[in-house]
């Protein structure tokens, strides 16, 4: 069992070059992969984003590619178009000034320095920068892996100790079944007995309060499947492959049956086990939104 946060970085140096990949995961419902890098190495996203799907299924991953360049070759290219946006703002923003009164100065590198005025270029980017990128990258996910893999297994501690907190309290319904049956009965005794004291009465009408009174408050079959929901959540947890969305699923089908069980419970002993199974299923379910 897999957590879906988690965190890896990685350096490879390369001739003139340092190459840092850093990943960052968050929850999400499917796998989404965000990749960020300098504008010349734009070429690697779709292999970033297939050596993602090599070792996660769900989760959002932030991908942060820098390049230091160590041997004083890389080139560097203006773009004209957006420096002259930059001037043309600048003297916007300095006619507004001067109107009010302001004495404010833009200095060069204001606009040297604004973002898409200068960018890198590296025409071999690929050849140069490609090998470097796979041995960072892997190396990061390999990282990563470690982490969501630790804070997976503290989850499935977690959960193990809830789910057997769920199945003592079954234990505890499932020994008060009995008397609940027999609570059951003694109550459709006597409603018998006051339909039968009624000079009116109609058989057909009592066979049907007998029906409608069993199927309302007999619980054996939500006992059952909730036995069966537990063993199935306790083989997922224990799987080599990605369970997080399987795991919702039965914690919902669980919800569904211990409600039923609360909702037909005329005991207050089974009601309060019937709390503290919600209370853990609650707390099962947070947890679940970080397992991939």
């Amino acid at each position: 069992m897999n957590s879906m946060t988690g965190f890896g970085h990685a350096e490879v140096a390369g001739e003139g070059f340092v190459i840092s990949v850093e990943i960052k995961a968050y929850n999400n419902r499917y796998l989404d992969v965000s990749f960020a890098a300098p504008p010349y190495l734009s070429f690697y996203e779709p292999r970033a984003v297939e050596k993602v799907k090599t070792v996660a299924s769900r989760g959002h991953l932030d991908i942060s590619v820098k390049v230091q360049n160590l041997s004083g070759s890389a080139q560097v290219s203006l773009d004209e178009a957006v420096a002259r946006s930059y001037a043309e703002a600048a003297k916007k923003v300095l006619s507004v000034c001067s109107e009010a009164g302001l004495d404010v100065r833009v200095d060069f590198s204001d606009i040297f320095s604004a973002p898409g005025v200068l960018n890198q270029t590296s025409p071999d980017a690929e050849a140069r920068y490609g090998a470097a990128l796979d041995e960072a990258m892997e190396s990061a996910l390999n990282v990563l892996l470690e982490f969501r893999t630790r804070e997976g297994e503290a989850t499935k501690r977690d959960l193990e100790e809830k789910i057997g907190s769920i199945e003592a309290s079954l234990s505890v319904v499932k020994s008060r079944a009995g008397a609940l049956e027999s609570l059951i009965k003694e109550n459709l005794l006597s409603r018998i007995h006051d339909m039968e004291l009624d000079a009116n009465y109609d058989e057909s009408r009592i066979l049907t309060e007998v029906a409608v009174m069993l199927v309302r408050y007999t619980i054996n079959e939500e006992l059952v499947r909730l036995d069966a929901h537990i063993r199935e959540f306790r083989s997922l947890l224990d799987a080599s492959i990605p369970v997080g969305k399987r795991l919702d699923f039965l914690s919902q089908e669980m919800n569904r049956e211990i409600n039923t069980i609360g909702s037909k419970s005329q005991m207050a002993e089974v009601n309060l086990e019937v709390v503290r199974m919600k209370d853990a299923l609650e707390n099962i379910r947070e947890e679940l939104r970080n397992v991939e």
